[in-house]
């Protein structure tokens, strides 16, 4: 049985949202086909209107706001004027989107891959939980691991619960992303997903190439090495597509509870074989140049606070450019300092300066993706934003700071934490109890009673 409670990891904002008025960004741009694309993929039919669209990118942000945190500083979308632009001009945004119950990066980002609520994929509560063992007593969880991978317990060599992280209702491995898009022909690009990329060393590694692989050894050898080399960038390809073979670092894209059978699929995990086939005339370079590295400089993934959208445009860019298709990407949020912080205030110097780095990624990305052929007239384009938390923290110095002209600076940065019990005992009148000790675990395996929430 899986206790859930929320971690909150970003520290400059919390949720603004009452119960069922919840609003995060979502910006989805829809377009149709004049021409084909010389970038295209051969044999991946997207059934669009009219067979128009060849591609799909889909990118997904953390924490980006349409809407002011400060009246008189401009939104982080408006600070991003490439982007805004060419969804405005080209198709539609949308900003009364909902997050799920309880909103945090993990299970809104998993509700958006898999269009379904967390009650349905079984990461309800997010970035960890916990999970009854038989004596009673609760273990921790982490919501981000691999798709296929059992509970990841970083306090535990052998957690008691060995059922999969990712979990349906009726008990079983949650269905695919991408399985629609390879079973169709199409090869499938994951930059920084969550549990669609590897996550960690510790769990994945040996779920995806074994306990006692090259790869397993690695981690023994070189930790950090290896979290650059295989987490955090994959590629899923459609069945017999020579891009995930063997010879190139190819695995078993195995899903043994996928509805109808997956058999016959390959996939590519990491950077380390990822790259070469992305970037073969050299090291993978982000947008501005920059050989893509660790802050310590191990060449490979950077690490999931180090996809900045210079970074991870470039996956999306030569992925796009090298037989992938279809392409899922994160972008992480510009309101902290990466990778260990400070959190910013709007308007303060760094904020700015980050949200004007995206904006010039975003033109530079639009600007080779055109040089491919890669077009509003040939591309389904969908931008969209996890959780919609916003800032807390006091008045800005000077009062009337916009960020732009005037930096704003904050003494006080911070969060909220709300006791929900006394709210609604005060707001509602509500004092019926709400809280699930795991003192007394049910013997029954249902998911139904794995899933059981706490405040």
């Amino acid at each position: 049985m899986r206790v859930f409670s929320a971690r909150i990891q970003e520290k400059q904002f919390t949720s603004a949202s009452q119960a069922f008025t919840f609003f995060s960004l979502v910006l989805i741009a829809a377009f149709c086909l004049f021409r084909p694309s010389p970038a295209q993929a051969s044999g991946c039919p997207l059934n669009s209107a009219n067979g128009r669209i060849k591609h799909v990118i889909y990118i997904q942000f953390d924490n980006t706001h349409f809407t002011r945190d400060n009246h008189n500083v401009p939104s982080d979308l408006e600070q991003m004027p490439h982007l805004l632009n060419f969804l405005e001009n080209n198709g539609t945004v949308l900003t009364n989107h909902h997050t799920p119950l309880i909103s945090h990066t993990a299970n809104d980002i998993l509700t958006s891959f898999t269009g379904v609520y967390p009650d349905r994929h079984a990461v309800p509560v997010a970035n960890s939980f916990r999970y009854f063992n038989p004596n009673g007593t609760s273990n921790l969880g982490v919501s981000f691991a691999y798709w296929t991978d059992p509970i990841y317990d970083p306090t535990a060599k052998t957690p008691t619960d060995t059922t999969f992280n990712m979990l349906s209702a009726d008990g079983k491995n949650a269905p695919a992303p991408w399985v629609s898009y390879t079973r169709a022909g199409c090869n499938f690009g994951g930059v920084a997903t969550a549990n669609m990329v590897l996550e960690n060393v510790a769990t994945d590694i040996p779920t995806v190439f074994g306990a006692n692989s090259p790869q397993a050894q690695e981690v023994q050898s070189d930790r950090t090495q290896a979290f650059a080399d295989f987490v955090g960038i994959g590629i899923h390809c459609a069945a017999g597509d020579a891009l995930c073979g063997a010879a190139y670092g190819g695995e078993q894209d195995a899903l043994p509870d996928e509805p109808g059978g997956y058999p016959g699929f390959n996939a590519l995990f990491g950077h380390k074989y990822v790259a070469p086939q992305i970037s073969p005339s050299g090291p993978l370079r982000d947008l501005n140049g920059n050989v893509i590295q660790d802050p310590t400089g191990h060449v490979g993934f950077p690490g999931f606070d180090g996809m900045s959208a210079a970074v991870s445009l470039s996956y999306v860019a030569a992925m796009q450019e090298h037989g992938v298709p279809v392409t899922f990407a994160y972008i992480s949020d510009a309101h902290d300092k990466h990778p260990s912080g400070p959190a910013y205030g709007p308007g303060e110097a760094g904020y700015v300066a980050a949200l004007a780095a995206y904006d010039d990624a975003f033109n530079k990305f639009f600007t080779r993706l055109a040089q491919d052929g890669i077009t509003q007239d040939n591309t389904l384009f969908i931008v969209t934003a996890d959780e919609g938390d916003h800032f807390v923290g006091g008045a800005p110095t000077p009062a009337n700071c916009d960020g732009i002209h005037t930096p704003c600076t904050y003494t006080k940065i911070g969060e909220i934490n709300t006791n929900l019990a006394g709210q609604l005992a005060t707001e509602r009148s509500n004092r019926l109890p709400s809280r699930c000790t795991p003192t007394m675990p049910p013997r029954s395996t249902s998911p139904a009673t794995r899933l059981a929430p706490t405040p």
